[in-house]
């Protein structure tokens, strides 16, 4: 009679932009310890499907989805409520809606006794917005547009991200309506940033992740203008960061920290005094990893970029 589902945020993308093929809209996740927890019981005071808070339609909507494809059980509650609890902040770039969407899908389908394999909410989750690839314990590559999984590249050691905020908000359908600016050079060099991403992320190379994350920012700012990427650039030099990874579609800037370093704590220090004195506020962050996401909770880490869907997906819950 009751579910419950969660789903982690991010911290922006480690990588976003255009391949040169057809459906090339992509990004590549970079999981945070920011969480949405959804619980869905059954019947309600209206008879309908209610959501909480209000303003939560499009886990309404998902909601609503589901349980037309529900069994009609004799005797079983009309209607339900689903309580949206989430820390994530919203329209910052950091996948708030589409962890709302996946753990709103997690728990909807336990209550109603639905199976939710992550080909079914990419499916459901296509019908309503863009969506990120945090159904997937592991740092993917994904094409957010068509809600589809391009590859799962596997984990990382755990990093700090020293966030600043830009201020205002992002809606992820009006972002993704943009035209993209971006040449066939362009779309050739976002797929050798791929190619060199997944490579590094399999040999843990946290400089070379920092550095690619570094120029998807770079390059992102032809599409959403950063005014602060600059200053967050020199203020990772400064504090020997790895690099500065972004909300290409939103509004939040971070330095990247490699938590396994003996100086972890001096430098993130250094860079959250730096960047609460250029932002006026700073958020601390912190990546998850997923141990041997080659073969935890059922993940199949494909070689090549088109490989297709893992069978079997847990959520990555703290």
């Amino acid at each position: 009679m009751t579910g419950v589902g969660t789903a982690f945020g991010t911290f922006g993308e480690l990588l976003q932009g255009v391949l040169p093929e057809e459906d090339g809209d992509f990004l590549v996740t970079l999981p945070v310890a920011r969480w949405t927890m959804a619980t869905f019981r059954q019947g309600s005071a209206s008879g309908e499907i209610e959501v909480r808070p209000a303003h939560k339609t499009k886990a309404l909507q998902l909601a609503r989805m589901i349980a037309d494809l529900a069994p009609r059980r004799p005797g079983s509650p009309p209607g339900g409520v689903l309580t949206v609890n989430s820390v994530i902040p919203e329209g910052k770039g950091l996948a708030s809606s589409s962890a709302d969407l996946v753990a709103t899908a997690r728990a909807v389908g336990r209550a109603l006794d639905v199976a939710m394999p992550p080909v079914r909410i990419e499916r459901l989750l296509s019908r309503i917005e863009p969506t990120d690839g945090v159904l997937y314990p592991a740092i993917v590559a994904f094409h957010h547009r068509s809600v589809r999984l391009r590859a799962v590249l596997g984990s990382l050691p755990a990093m700090a991200v020293v966030g600043v905020d830009e201020g205002g908000s992002v809606d992820t359908v009006d972002f993704n309506r943009i035209p993209k600016p971006f040449t066939t050079a362009d779309r050739h060099a976002y797929a050798g940033l791929l190619d060199g991403l997944t490579t590094a992320v399999r040999r843990q190379d946290l400089a070379e992740v920092g550095r690619i994350a570094t120029r998807s920012a770079l390059m992102n700012q032809t599409l959403r203008h950063k005014r602060l990427l600059d200053p967050m650039r020199a203020i990772c030099r400064e504090v020997g960061g790895l690099g500065v990874a972004v909300g290409h579609s939103g509004t939040t800037l971070g330095v990247l920290i490699d938590a396994t370093d003996p100086a972890y704590t001096r430098r993130v220090t250094a860079a959250a005094q730096a960047c609460a004195e250029l932002a006026g506020g700073v958020t601390v962050y912190r990546t998850l990893s997923f141990g041997n996401a080659s073969c935890g909770a059922g993940l199949s880490v494909p070689t090549a970029l088109g490989g297709g869907a893992p069978a079997e997906i847990g959520e990555g819950v703290p």
